[in-house]
This record gives C-alpha cells, sequence and structure tokens, in this order.
C-alpha cells in the first residue's frame, strides 16, 4: 500500500546539500490539504514526468488547486478530490555555497611553442563558490537533464565545467609559465568570466572562483610520447639528454674530487628542470657524446638517440635531420645529428 505523505519538510543539518529529493526514492504519493513546509533559504519544486513544475519559497502551504496550477493542469481529469497525486519534491538550497574544490584529475596540456619541449603539463587546486539563481531552471536542467541530484555528483559535474574553462584560459593567457603564479587572481576572474554563462545556464550563479596551486607535472619521457605529446624530434633530443645525465652521474665521484663534480652536477639539474618543465627558453643544447662515429647508418643513428630506425627515416624525409643517400642506403655525419640536437 502506497505510503501517502501529509506533511513535505526537509531540514539540512550539516548545510551542505545544494538539493534534496522528497522522497529520496520513488514518487511521492501528496494529496491536497497536505503541509509544505519551507525554511529560510529554502525553495521547493514540485517535479513531475521529467519537468520541473511549480515552486514554493519559504513559509508552510497548504497544497490546493489554486497553488499548485501546473501540476494539475499536467494531471488532467484523471484528479479529483482529495485523491493521492504523485509527484517528487525537491527542496534547494539558495544559500551561497563557498569553499567548494577543484582540481585537475588529469594534467592539463598547454602548448608552449619554443619553450622546453614544446608543452607543460600542468596540475592545479583551488577553490570556487556558488548560489543557485533560478531554482526551477537548475532542477529542470541538473535532475531532468543530467539526472544529478546527489551533492558530490553535481560538484563533480561543475568541476568538470571549470577544468575545461581553466584550461582554455591557460592556454590564452599569453604569460610564460614561470610567470603564472603571479597571476593567479587574474587567472581566477578570467575563468569564472568564461565559466559564468555556462553555470547560469543551469541556474547557478557562480559567485567565486580561486587558483590556489598551478604547477607543471612530473611525467616521464615514455609517459609524454605515450599521449602524443612528444614529436619524434623532441622525443629524440630528450633521450639523447637522459644519455648525457645517465654519463655524468657516473663520472661525477672523479669529478666531484677534483673539485668540479658540484658545479657539472648543478648544470645538469638546471638543464633538466628547464627541458622538462618548459618553464624558460630553451637552454642550449650539450654536445653529443665524443664516442659517437664520424657517419652513421640509420641503425646506428637510431641507436645513439635511442630512437627506432623508423624514426630515423621519418626524420629525414620530413627534412629535420639531413642525410646523403647512398643507393638504397643513408649515411648521417655525427654534425648533422649535432644540429639536429640543436633543434
Amino acid at each position: 500500500m502506497p505510503r501517502i505523505f501529509d506533511v513535505i519538510e526537509w531540514a539540512d543539518d550539516t548545510g551542505r546539500e545544494i538539493v534534496r529529493r522528497f522522497p529520496e526514492e520513488g514518487a511521492g504519493d501528496f494529496r491536497l490539504g497536505s503541509q509544505l513546509i519551507v525554511r529560510e533559504s529554502q525553495v521547493a519544486v514540485f517535479f513531475r514526468d521529467g519537468r520541473a513544475l511549480d515552486v514554493f519559497g519559504p513559509g508552510r502551504h497548504t497544497l490546493t488547486t489554486a497553488n499548485i496550477p501546473l501540476l494539475i493542469n499536467l494531471l488532467g481529469p484523471l484528479f479529483s478530490g482529495r485523491s493521492p497525486f504523485t509527484a517528487e519534491v525537491y527542496f534547494v538550497s539558495t544559500r551561497e555555497f563557498v569553499d567548494l574544490k577543484w582540481g585537475t584529475p588529469e594534467p592539463i596540456v598547454i602548448r608552449n611553442p619554443g619553450m622546453g619541449l614544446g608543452v607543460v603539463l600542468l596540475q592545479g587546486h583551488g577553490t570556487f563558490a556558488i548560489q543557485v539563481r533560478d531554482p526551477q531552471l537548475f532542477v529542470n536542467k541538473i535532475v531532468g537533464t543530467q539526472r544529478l541530484y546527489d551533492t558530490e555528483r553535481i560538484v563533480d559535474y561543475l568541476r568538470s565545467i571549470l577544468v575545461s574553462k581553466l584550461a582554455d584560459g591557460v592556454g590564452n593567457f599569453n604569460r610564460p609559465v614561470v610567470d603564472l603564479a603571479g597571476f593567479f587572481e587574474e587567472l581566477g576572474a578570467a575563468v569564472r568570466a568564461k565559466a559564468q554563462e555556462d553555470f547560469q545556464a543551469l541556474g547557478l550563479d557562480l559567485k567565486a572562483f580561486y587558483v590556489q596551486s598551478l604547477r607543471p607535472s612530473s611525467k616521464t619521457i615514455e609517459e609524454l610520447r605515450a599521449m602524443g605529446l612528444l614529436d619524434v624530434q623532441t622525443y629524440a633530443q630528450l633521450q639523447a639528454a637522459d644519455a648525457l645525465r645517465e654519463a655524468a652521474q657516473q663520472e661525477l665521484g672523479g669529478l666531484a674530487a677534483a673539485g668540479v663534480g658540484a658545479g657539472a652536477g648543478f648544470g645538469l639539474a638546471q638543464f633538466f628542470s628547464q627541458l622538462f618543465q618548459g618553464m624558460m627558453a630553451r637552454p642550449a643544447t650539450p654536445a653529443a657524446p665524443s664516442v659517437a662515429p664520424e657517419v652513421m647508418t640509420v641503425e646506428e643513428a637510431a641507436a645513439y638517440l635511442k630512437v627506432s630506425p623508423e624514426d630515423i627515416l621519418q626524420l629525414i624525409e620530413s627534412g629535420q635531420l639531413k642525410a646523403r643517400k647512398i643507393g638504397a642506403t643513408y649515411r648521417i655525419s655525427r654534425s648533422a645529428i649535432e644540429e639536429f640536437l640543436k633543434g
């Protein structure tokens, strides 16, 4: 036997819920004469058949045919007297929700031509604040369209919008990545302006958006290549730089005894920090190891740069790596390799 509700109300003791469905499961069975109690900073929206209908502000309301006309019209001639009718009520909080958290679940890819890798992977986090400005529109869009009414899922959905706008904002900010920390306020304002229209379309106001951290993500060369973020030339340069770093680390013991190990180590550390993070202008590329032969085959060049022979052929055919063709084979000079590594 269906339960008939004569009193409809919701008290949020946590102060953290944006919307609450009544009843929590299934459709509610109500009747004319039922009492609807809406507290301060709340709005109650009757919802049926995928549509937000009648809206009630704070106060005590007795349900009559006069104050739920859209719902009664939807029911039509099937409804009469005090017979129970089914609907759902969504209580929407109209207070401002502050200190909501956002973060980048995956790094944001920012193209930075001519700087380090040419791309920077940024991760960040911060806070934002929202307020429901149009409860009926909010219920229609969030509940009716997105099928969301759990607070955490709603906030997750809003976070995805904000991170998307942040990626656009950083990409168009025209500032070196190393300088971004000094422009968090401006960047936050830009993201808020970009996202405001999307939030208003959901019946929301984006009251604030703050960037608290935005820093390069640490990814290995192979991870970057697997993500499709490295072209063959950059990949080869990084592989060669890795070889230099390993060779330098092996020699640091002897160099330190001569009093130069610390300086050499610092220079390499600075080089790799700039190269991987893309935060400063491209440093001068160190010369290739002297063990390389003066003239190399495709296979030898591939082994030297730690790439595949197919990658070497692609570089030659694209004109990025100079080579001399002898019959059906190529010969690549060490000077051509060094010129390629310098970019």
